[in-house]
């Protein structure tokens, strides 16, 4: 491994997607179910790749590639090395939803004061997280290190890579369930982060408020947040309009976030930018100018409509978050578009008949779309099998001066609405 770790100093870019070969990079040739990386170790050296490390034996005797017997333990394996020889704060972050948000909203609050590196886009699997650690640059002065997961152990799995002396879960909720296989195994998968931060003696940032996150929590470097807890940093919403307006540090604060279940997301980010000496002004200026993107709690104006573009993926707890929110939202019309949530196995047919029948209770009009809710509600004027159903029926007007939550898992392909063109 010292050997690849010399190279990679030498060469610090890493490439696995042979279409997008950076020049003086080393490329590692990953594999999947559809798609073989070693059948283009060539053809990215031609790119302006500077060496490439492949399981592929024909290649032993060439002077710019390395054969190893597993391309993706390499992977990680130099980005642990590399991890081990940083001497920064690592600050893991986790949860069934918002750590995306809090990750970026912290990744903005650090910035003010550090140089800090983070998790790109979704790079946060067994192969993203690698990558991301393998970004670190020896300027860097902290480091924000997000991590999903979809199947019991596999945070564990993640935390043993990063090694994160710092560590927050937004929160633990009903995701992925066909590959956790209950909740209970969710709960013990994410809390692998709490285990691993206390392992290395480090300090956990917790919503003091939330009965999970707190459970058997006996652990003395915690820094607690919430909403009207008595220990650390709290918050509350003054507004939404659907913007969040809250007070934080006793000022006011205009955001462009949408979603009151964000606030919580914003102590957070606010609660660990204090830890580490932000001042409160850099903190507050932050907040206000963080836009979110990738459709997660996005406001979009298009025309007549206001849209709130919230479809990068879902499960029953952030369904029923953005429907609640929703129906707090003043506004003089209110309509939702619901995609599918999937991946809950046996479970799919009650969480989706709970939240047909939220939606009756709040009195919220919605459309449903895709096979999941089809098979619940058979209405042919709200429910469609899938978006092109869906375009071919209905109008631009069906949805004019209105207020539209737009919500859904990523299979559904909920962006090609034709609200959305």
């Amino acid at each position: 491994m010292k050997k690849i770790y010399q190279l990679f100093l030498q060469y610090p870019q890493i490439c696995t997607d042979s279409r997008n070969i950076i020049p003086d990079s080393v490329f590692i040739c990953l594999k999947g179910e559809n798609f073989d990386g070693n059948q283009f170790a060539l053809q990215a050296l031609e790119k302006g790749a500077q060496y490439v490390i492949t399981e592929d034996t024909s290649l032993s005797n060439h002077p710019h590639c390395i054969v190893v017997s597993n391309s993706l333990k390499t992977l990680q394996q130099l980005s642990l090395y590399h991890r081990q020889q940083l001497h920064i704060p690592i600050i893991g972050i986790t949860g069934t939803n918002g750590k995306t948000t809090t990750k970026e909203l912290l990744a903005n609050i650090l910035s003010k004061k550090y140089k800090v590196a983070f998790t790109k886009g979704n790079l946060n699997n067994h192969i993203g997280v690698p990558l991301t650690l393998l970004s670190i640059k020896p300027t860097d002065e902290m480091a924000i290190i997000e991590m999903g997961a979809n199947h019991p152990g596999e945070i564990a799995q993640l935390c043993d890579l990063s090694l994160p002396n710092f560590g927050v879960i937004t929160n633990i909720g009903k995701a992925h369930i066909e590959g956790f296989g209950s909740v209970e195994n969710i709960i013990t998968t994410k809390k692998a982060l709490y285990r691993s931060v206390i392992h290395d003696k480090g300090t956990l940032f917790v919503n003091g408020e939330d009965p999970i996150l707190t459970h058997h929590l006996d652990y003395d470097k915690v820094i607690f947040y919430g909403m009207n807890s008595n220990k650390g940093t709290t918050g509350s919403i003054t507004k939404m309009s659907p913007c969040l307006t809250i007070k934080i540090f006793d000022q006011e604060i205009e955001t462009h976030l949408t979603g009151n279940y964000n606030l919580l997301n914003i102590i957070c980010s606010a609660t660990i930018g204090n830890y580490f000496g932000v001042s409160q002004h850099d903190i507050i200026e932050a907040i206000s100018h963080y836009i979110p993107s990738n459709n997660r709690s996005q406001i979009i104006q298009k025309e007549k409509k206001n849209i709130i573009a919230d479809y990068y993926n879902a499960n029953p707890t952030s369904m029923d978050a953005a429907l609640h929110n929703l129906n707090q939202i003043t506004y003089p019309r209110k309509i939702a578009i619901l995609g599918d949530m999937l991946e809950l196995g046996e479970v799919s047919n009650i969480e989706h008949a709970q939240i047909i029948q939220l939606c009756t209770k709040l009195a919220i009009p919605t459309y449903f779309i895709g096979n999941e809710f089809f098979k619940q509600h058979y209405s042919k004027e709200n429910c469609f099998l899938d978006v092109d159903d869906f375009n071919a029926q209905l109008s631009q007007s069906n949805f004019d001066n209105a207020l539209i939550l737009i919500k859904g898992s990523r299979g559904i392909h909920l962006e090609n609405l034709f609200l959305l063109k």
